[in-house]
């Protein structure tokens, strides 16, 4: 299956480090080869980069690694496909308007004759049933609370029920952000690192690659990292339960 990678931060960062370690299972250390991407959150916009070929192939991905782009919301995925061809409209994150804000999605996993209803305000251009989750997510929480943005709470709540039900078809390791949080809900396997004053080196597991964080931050960042595997081997991850939909603002975990 695929693997899914996200940032989450109290000031913009770039996820440079992150990235280039993560971009190796596409294809080097990994066989996460059938595409790939990766959506930074700047302001309103969505800076939004696909590409069907394998990230460690890919020219787009070693844009990425080499240009900085700072964000407090970034979501990337490496595709291993189970469902859908190797095609950049399967390539996910994919990316939707609701409330007059995007969205990105992101999906790890294989849902098993999941056929909702769809009324037609949200539909997949691809046909994977990641991004037919993704559409019914969005429509099933527009018929919940109507044209108004609902509060944090109401909307992790809502949520919940969503990825629980969704959930019961298979797999469902998924990010979701609007820009302001970042929301990820684990089935099988996700991990998350809050980096934070005292700031130390971190070491890539899939590249030897190092960074001391302490020379490139400031005492008031704090950055979450979430991902499917642990990208470093010096650094303590915490892993996700069975079932848990984390809700992660300003770079940690929020207690809801």
């Amino acid at each position: 299956m695929c693997q899914l990678l996200a940032m989450n931060c109290n000031v913009p960062t770039d996820i440079v480090f992150s990235f280039t370690g993560f971009a190796h299972r596409g294809g080097r250390t990994d066989t996460h080869h059938d595409g790939w991407g990766i959506a930074f959150f700047e302001g309103a916009g969505v800076r939004h980069f696909v590409d069907h070929q394998a990230a460690i192939a890919s020219p787009i991905a070693e844009l990425i690694k080499r240009y900085p782009i700072k964000s407090t919301n970034v979501i990337a995925h490496i595709r291993k496909a189970t469902q859908g061809q190797v095609a950049l409209e399967n390539c996910h994150p994919f990316v939707r308007e609701l409330w007059g804000r995007y969205w990105v999605f992101a999906h790890n996993g294989d849902l098993k004759e999941f056929a909702p209803a769809l009324d037609g305000a949200f539909r997949p251009v691809g046909n994977t049933d990641s991004e037919l989750a993704f559409c019914y997510l969005l429509q099933e929480l527009r018929r919940r609370f109507g044209d108004s943005l609902p509060g944090r709470d109401a909307l992790h709540a809502a949520l919940q029920e969503l990825v629980r039900e969704i959930a019961a078809y298979g797999t469902f390791n998924m990010m979701l952000s609007d820009g302001t949080a970042l929301f990820a809900h684990c089935s099988t396997k996700l991990c998350y690192i809050v980096r934070q004053y005292p700031f130390t080196a971190a070491c890539l597991s899939d590249e030897d690659l190092s960074v001391d964080f302490s020379q490139v931050t400031t005492p008031n960042d704090r950055v979450a990292i979430i991902v499917t595997e642990p990208l470093t081997n010096n650094e303590s991850w915490t892993h996700f339960e069975a079932g848990e939909l984390k809700v992660f603002v300003d770079g940690a975990p929020l207690a809801l």
